[in-house]
């Protein structure tokens, strides 16, 4: 709207942040699953939970309980859904999708939670191995409004289990006050980090996109398994970066931004865009999409097994996915939640930093998505390695 003030449905954000600075974020091939879930996830076989209670359009429930990320929904959207639907929401956190899987696993069907929000990549061996119900397919009819290159990915062709809540990506962050060049390449954040940022670099609490960096930077295949790559990695991360890193934080917009205190970090794009906005000088701040290479994460919807309130769980999840709520749910997480139309939405309402929620055709092709390998245990001892000679 040309000519019209930019709308902010972001600005009480910082009054209600539910659980942000202390999770970290995507966890894709962090300590659990790499050291156990493979265990975990073995161990549980259909069958073993309780007994499904499948929803049939029937009355819902008071009651809806959700397992999720950290502040990862708009509350005036939550609010919304129970005072048009009634079931009141509880809302848990959990840090890493491997939490998840063992909280799951642990309960067999018990765990008391109805929807829970995995990333893509485990979808299958979740479902696979019990820990997800079957969608009633009838009861979301709204999935019809997710983009078709959001639906039937190859975790889920279907839609069986999942459906996207919100993707996005990795760049970083750097402070033009301390870096007065133009960064534009995962390799100039290295250098950057080893120059003037050296002492005041944050990198993601996260192996994946941590030895992404490097991968990223001399054009290796993220998920390598090749030894040698490891290797290489792990000499460069542990002899060279670590030395220069001060913090491990995958949240650095809750804190880190907006108070000043690294000049350059590591960031997720959504963020990376609630920390600038968040800082009393968000022209200090510049963005970046990490290059040539850089990674693609889709989280998902889901209904756990055993979920005690399954009409309430498809009847929110139909609600969440019609296009005009998904406006507040964008801005406020600050991702693509996959909905057709939703960018000329966010452009229509005049919604600020969209480059850093939507991005072009050109700049998706140079994202990645994850995948889980039989080097999970050897990323997560470079991580771990890289950690300890930082001093983390």
């Amino acid at each position: 709207m040309t000519g019209a003030p930019p709308v902010r449905v972001l600005a009480h954000r910082s009054a209600a942040r539910v659980i942000r600075t202390e999770l970290t974020r995507r966890g894709f091939l962090a300590t659990a699953l790499a050291a156990g879930g493979a265990v975990l996830l073995s161990a549980c076989t259909p069958g073993q939970n309780a007994a499904a209670v499948h929803a049939k359009g029937g009355p819902l429930e008071d009651r809806l309980s959700i397992y999720s990320w950290g502040d990862y929904d708009a509350p005036e959207v939550l609010e919304q859904f129970t005072a048009e639907s009634g079931p009141r929401i509880v809302l848990d956190a959990f840090n890493s999708n491997e939490e998840l899987i063992a909280k799951l696993v642990a309960a067999r069907g018990t765990s008391g939670y109805d929807i829970v929000v995995p990333t893509g990549v485990f979808v299958g061996p979740m479902a696979e191995n019990g820990l997800l119900q079957k969608f009633n397919l009838d009861l979301i009819p709204n999935m019809s409004h997710v983009a078709p290159e959001f639906r039937g990915r190859s975790w889920d062709p279907g839609n069986e289990y999942s459906v996207c809540k919100a993707w996005g990506t990795t760049g970083f962050v750097y402070d033009k006050t301390v870096i007065s060049r133009e960064l534009t390449t995962w390799s100039d954040f290295i250098d950057a980090a080893q120059n003037e940022a050296s002492g005041s670099t944050s990198v993601l609490d996260d192996p994946a996109p941590l030895l992404g960096i490097y991968f990223w930077a001399n054009g290796i295949d993220w998920t390598t398994t090749d030894p040698d790559d490891l290797d290489a990695v792990e000499k460069f991360l542990v002899k060279d970066l670590a030395p220069h890193v001060s913090a491990f934080d995958s949240y650095p917009g809750g804190s880190s931004i907006p108070q000043g205190s690294h000049a350059l970090l590591q960031s997720y794009n959504g963020d990376a865009r609630l920390g600038i906005f968040e800082s009393g000088d968000p022209d200090r701040w510049q963005w970046v999409l990490g290059s040539p290479a850089t990674e693609l994460w889709m989280d998902n919807w889901a209904i756990a097994a055993g979920a005690p309130h399954p009409e309430a769980a498809h009847a929110f999840i139909n609600f969440v996915l019609q296009p005009d709520v998904q406006l507040a749910q964008v801005d406020y997480i600050g991702y693509d939640t996959g909905i057709s139309g939703i960018r000329e939405e966010a452009e229509a309402a005049g919604l600020e930093r969209l480059d850093m929620v939507f991005f072009d055709e050109k700049q998706v092709e140079t994202m990645h998505e994850g995948k889980l390998t039989d080097a999970q245990d050897r990323v997560v001892s470079i991580w771990n390695s890289m950690k300890a000679a930082a001093g983390a």
